[in-house]
């Protein structure tokens, strides 16, 4: 719900828990006034501390520097006295930067608009806040929009930049949001890491200057996430405050919490500014991405429900929304390049006398690609190795009851390859230098419309050729050579923000031509989970490294916003491909099962007793899908943080069951059992586990005995059932 008082010129949003306040200083600037807990008064102007100092007001023009770089912001702008990290520069035809932002109106609407060309929550039960500011010599107006769903806690924000003025502008910076408050001796957590071990959770303690994560690599990236929150001391995964924001992008972003000398901080997200500049004629609009904010008075857990609730129900969409996933195996480790028809038919026939629902053929099946040496953007397949035609592969796998999917990595160029040779010029590429290449490969330049028109072309002839149900989509390098042979010069700065914008392009009409398509993103592992993402495709490749000890901390860092059914995970030969250790099969299944499940090896290969034991682990991810499609996320320990356990819980809604997943990493010689603390349950409810009942109250707060597994790397499944 979204009320004005007129009186007070205070705007108040308030989601199921939580409430957002925003006001006019002076009439003139909107500031923010408060984000927390839920609460009915609108009197909440006093704030602002317009009155005292350093908190000047502004018709105090003496000290007008003074107001604006003390001021508590709900959108800074550069160049007029707010020395603070900014949201918007722009350059005007004289070169000139500087904005004063001041408001002009705004309008309270039922639902929410789409974005142009961008993905974006959506949903008709909602409520949004447009706030028109203008800076009036330049006519530059920006446009503010929250939305709040009816069944959510978050807080949707985006921007909108229009060129009021008679001439082009130059857009420099265009953060999605900001928030100002008093600093509460905050921690700062991101998520970090590299290829093979994305989103580890770091936390450090915020002090003076500007803690930064960020991507210049052309994606979300495996080092760093579009995520910034902002923790109270006290916090953990059931207590404390946490302030959050995931970005709706995947491309390049700055996300910084800036601790200020007043004491004070400032969060900001949005595109990165660097090599960003946005030509903005007389009359046009910028649309920026969205960003999500979610506020938790109880802690990362909450935050965590809250994320994964809004993407489940405002974000992802398609056939496959609500729908368990089926099972597939992968041919990239069964076989890697080294495989044909006879090759992928003997595996289908063995996966599907095992239950095994879908078959992957992954990277090797076209041009003359026998290894990542060439052929990308030559999307023809190669017959010498599907002898017979691709139609002929897929018929035959459906013959066996099973579904067929295939891969693409549809944004690159191989120097050797057809196309090219025929088109070098559609490479990114910096005049008079030699391309630097990631992969033997180079990236397209899809700021042309040509360039996106023949990759659609390309993927459709193959998809409309046979039945295909399902698609891989890779990305297996980052951006370089920022260069467009396509673009005039004062457009080279929007080179990277239109590549996104085509792939979005892409895959919205990928997902509109192909309905009935399961569309699974996978940027050389998860180099592109990202909000982004998820609005075109259910799920992501999590991580290439499939290893079950490695997967915890991946698998935690990727919990903590996004649904579990959203987790590309499989189980994969041993000793594991990537780090060469050995876990129980069991083990495997268990970790795989907190996402899609699916199967990372040739079944024909594997140990007999690893191989019976398929059909026992297929029936127990269909019995437990449904609760870890739609049921709420418990944290319980953290391999982490102890270095010897992982524990979590996933409950049902009506709280009438849940399933806790544990992880013995380590054994030790001569202790006691383990308890563990469930979460979430009914405490005056009763439970069985193992034929024994326990009150909800005690499973909470006395906790369960978990006797130690014998050996390493174990796990154990334990089902909660409301006793009738």
């Amino acid at each position: 719900m979204i009320t004005y008082n007129e009186n007070t010129k205070i705007f108040k949003l308030d989601t199921k828990t939580t409430s957002y306040v925003l006001g006019l200083a002076d009439d003139k600037y909107v500031g923010h006034v408060y984000y927390g807990k839920k609460l009915e008064s609108t009197d909440l102007g006093y704030l602002l501390r317009l009155e005292e100092p350093p908190f000047v007001p502004s018709k105090n023009l003496r000290e007008k520097v003074t107001f604006l770089d003390t001021c508590p912001m709900e959108y800074s702008f550069s160049g007029s006295g707010d020395f603070r990290e900014s949201c918007i520069t722009a350059t005007t035809a004289e070169g000139q930067q500087g904005l004063d932002l001041t408001y002009v109106s705004h309008r309270i609407y039922t639902g929410k608009e789409a974005l142009d060309s961008l993905p974006a929550t959506w949903g008709a039960d909602g409520e949004t806040l447009e706030i028109t500011m203008e800076d009036e010599p330049t006519g530059i107006r920006v446009l503010l929009s929250y939305s709040v769903f009816a069944d959510s806690d978050a807080v949707i924000r985006s921007v909108k930049v229009i060129n009021g003025g008679k001439e082009a502008v130059y857009l420099d910076r265009v953060m999605s949001a900001c928030l100002d408050m008093d600093n509460e001796n905050y921690d700062v957590l991101s998520l970090h890491g590299s290829w093979a071990r994305e989103r580890h959770m770091e936390r450090q303690s915020l002090g003076y200057g500007s803690c930064v994560t960020e991507s210049l690599r052309g994606e979300s990236s495996h080092q760093d996430h579009p995520f910034l929150a902002l923790l109270t001391k006290n916090c953990t995964q059931a207590e404390g405050e946490v302030y959050a924001m995931n970005f709706v992008y995947s491309g390049n972003f700055l996300a910084k919490a800036q601790r200020c000398q007043h004491d004070t901080v400032r969060m900001v997200m949005g595109i990165h500014p660097e090599n960003f500049r946005w030509k903005l004629e007389a009359g046009e609009s910028f649309q920026a991405p969205e960003v999500v904010c979610v506020y938790s008075d109880e802690g990362l857990g909450k935050m965590s429900r809250t994320f994964h609730d809004l993407y489940r129900n405002h974000l992802i969409r398609g056939k496959y929304k609500d729908q368990i996933r089926p099972v597939l195996v992968n041919s990239w480790e069964a076989a890697y390049f080294d495989f044909d028809t006879e090759q992928l038919l003997a595996l289908a026939k063995q996966a599907a006398e095992l239950g095994i629902e879908m078959l992957v053929m992954d990277d090797g099946w076209f041009g003359q690609r026998n290894s990542d040496e060439g052929s990308l953007g030559d999307w023809t397949v190669n017959e010498e190795k599907l002898k017979g035609g691709l139609k002929y592969l897929v018929d035959e796998v459906n013959a066996l009851g099973m579904k067929f999917g295939i891969w693409f990595e549809p944004e690159m160029i191989s120097p050797d390859s057809d196309l090219y040779r025929a088109h070098p010029d559609w490479a990114l590429q910096l005049k008079g230098r030699t391309g630097s290449m990631a992969r033997a490969q180079y990236v397209l330049d899809l700021s042309r419309p040509e360039m996106v028109d023949y990759v659609y072309e390309s993927l459709c002839a193959v998809l409309r050729s046979a039945n295909i149900e399902y698609v891989k989509w890779d990305m297996n390098r980052p951006l370089t050579d920022i260069g467009s042979t396509y673009l005039p010069a004062d457009r080279q700065g929007e080179l990277s923000h239109r590549y996104m914008l085509a792939v979005y392009e892409l895959q919205e009409r990928l997902t509109r031509d192909f309905p009935d398509l399961l569309l699974e993103n996978c940027s050389s592992g998860g180099a592109r989970f990202d909000p982004g993402m998820l609005y075109y495709s259910p799920q992501i490749w999590c991580s290439d490294d499939t290893d079950a000890i490695e997967r915890l901390a991946i698998q935690e860092g990727t919990q903590l916003l996004y649904p579990l059914s959203t987790i590309g995970a499989h189980v994969s030969d041993c000793p594991n491909h990537t780090v060469g250790r050995v876990t129980p099969f069991e083990t495997r299944g268990i970790v795989a099962m907190a996402g899609t499940f699916g199967y990372e090896l040739d079944p024909r290969k594997i140990p007999a007793e690893d191989r019976e034991k398929i059909p026992g682990q297929i029936e127990d991810y269909k019995k437990y899908a449904p609760l870890i499609q739609k049921g709420d996320y418990y944290r319980i320990s953290s391999y982490q943080d102890n270095h010897l356990f992982d524990c979590y819980e996933i409950v049902s809604k009506d709280k009438s069951e849940a399933v806790v997943f544990f992880i013995q990493v380590l054994n030790e010689p001569n202790y006691r059992s383990r308890k563990i603390r469930l979460q979430g349950l009914e405490e005056k409810a009763t439970y069985l586990i193992d034929g024994k009942s326990y009150s909800g109250e005690a499973l909470m707060s006395a906790g369960l005995i978990l006797q130690r597994l014998q050996g390493d790397f174990q796990a154990q499944i334990i089902e909660v059932r409301l006793k009738s």
